[in-house]
C-alpha cells in the first residue's frame, strides 16, 4: 500500500546576496588614473562591515558606487540581482542611503530635514510624524534641536541629524562615511547599539567607514580592508587581529605623510 506524504518536499532556502560586486573597477573622470581596482565581493543581509584603509585608499569612491554617486568603469554591480545601472535611481536610494561624513541638511530644520526623504516617498504625515518621533527617541535627539537649521548646529550635531535622518528611512543598505568623526563618545558608543540592533532585527546591511580601531572591532562581523584601490581583505571579524591592522594603516599613512614632508 502506498502512502502519500501529506507534506510538501522541503527546499533549502537560502537568501540572496543583497548587493554584489564582480571584478568593478573605477577610473577618475580627467587622467584616467585608477581609483578602484578589479573589486569582487558580497554583501549579505544583515552584515555589518567596516571599510578600512589608509587616506586615499579608495574607501569613499566605494561607497559612492554603493550609492551610485558614481557609476562603475567596468566590471558589475548588483543589487537583489538587478544589475545596479537598471535600477531607477530614485528609487535605489531609498533602500540603499549614504550619510557622507559631512552631510548637509539643505538649510532646513532639524525635524523638515528628517521628515523630507520620507515625504518622498509619499508616507501620510501621521506615520511620517511617528517615524521620525521613533528615530529621534532611539537617538536621544534633543527636542530643543528641532526647530534648528545646520547653521545653529555644530559639526557634531549636523553629523547626528544626518545620520537620524537616514535611520528614518529605514533602508536596506545603509552606508556611511566616517559616521563618528565628529562625534563624542555617548553618541559614538550610543549609534553602535542602534545600529547593531537595527542589523540583527531588521536585516539591514550596513558599510561604514572609520578611523577608529575600537569602535570597528565592537561593531564589525567584517572587514573589507582597502588599499591603494585594492581590496585586499574580505575577513569575517572574529578571524581580525584588529591591534594589526591599526598599526599597519598608521605605518603607511605615516610613510605617505614622510613621502610629502
Amino acid at each position: 500500500m502506498n502512502h502519500t506524504s501529506r507534506h510538501p518536499p522541503r527546499h533549502n532556502t537560502v537568501t540572496p546576496p543583497l548587493l554584489v560586486f564582480d571584478r568593478v573597477s573605477l577610473r577618475a573622470p580627467l587622467g584616467n588614473a585608477t581609483l578602484l581596482d578589479d573589486i569582487s565581493f558580497t554583501l549579505n543581509p544583515g552584515d555589518r562591515c567596516v571599510l578600512i584603509g589608509p587616506s586615499g585608499s579608495g574607501k569613499t569612491q566605494l561607497l559612492r558606487l554603493c550609492n551610485r554617486l558614481s557609476e562603475a568603469s567596468t566590471g558589475e554591480i548588483s543589487f537583489e540581482g538587478q544589475t545596479l545601472s537598471t535600477w531607477p535611481v530614485r528609487q535605489y536610494r531609498e533602500i540603499a542611503t549614504l550619510v557622507l561624513q559631512e552631510s548637509s541638511l539643505l538649510d532646513q530644520t532639524v525635524e523638515t530635514a528628517i521628515a523630507y526623504p520620507l515625504k518622498l516617498r509619499d508616507l501620510k504625515p501621521a506615520a511620517i510624524q511617528q517615524r521620525v518621533t521613533d528615530w529621534c527617541d532611539r537617538l536621544n535627539l534633543p527636542t530643543e534641536w528641532m526647530r534648528k537649521t545646520e547653521a545653529q548646529l555644530s559639526v557634531g550635531q549636523r553629523q547626528w541629524v544626518a545620520i537620524a535622518r537616514a535611520l528614518a528611512i529605514e533602508p536596506k543598505l545603509l552606508l556611511l562615511d566616517e559616521p563618528t568623526s565628529a562625534l563624542d563618545a555617548g553618541r559614538s558608543d550610543r549609534l553602535v547599539r542602534v545600529l547593531t540592533d537595527l542589523a540583527e532585527k531588521n536585516g539591514t546591511a550596513i558599510v561604514m567607514t572609520t578611523h577608529q580601531f575600537d569602535l570597528a572591532c565592537g561593531f564589525a562581523t567584517r572587514l573589507l580592508y582597502l588599499e591603494n584601490g585594492r581590496l585586499l581583505r574580505d575577513d569575517p571579524a572574529d578571524h581580525v587581529d584588529w591591534g594589526a591592522v591599526k598599526q599597519d594603516v598608521i605605518a603607511i599613512e605615516q610613510q605617505s605623510q614622510s613621502e610629502w614632508d
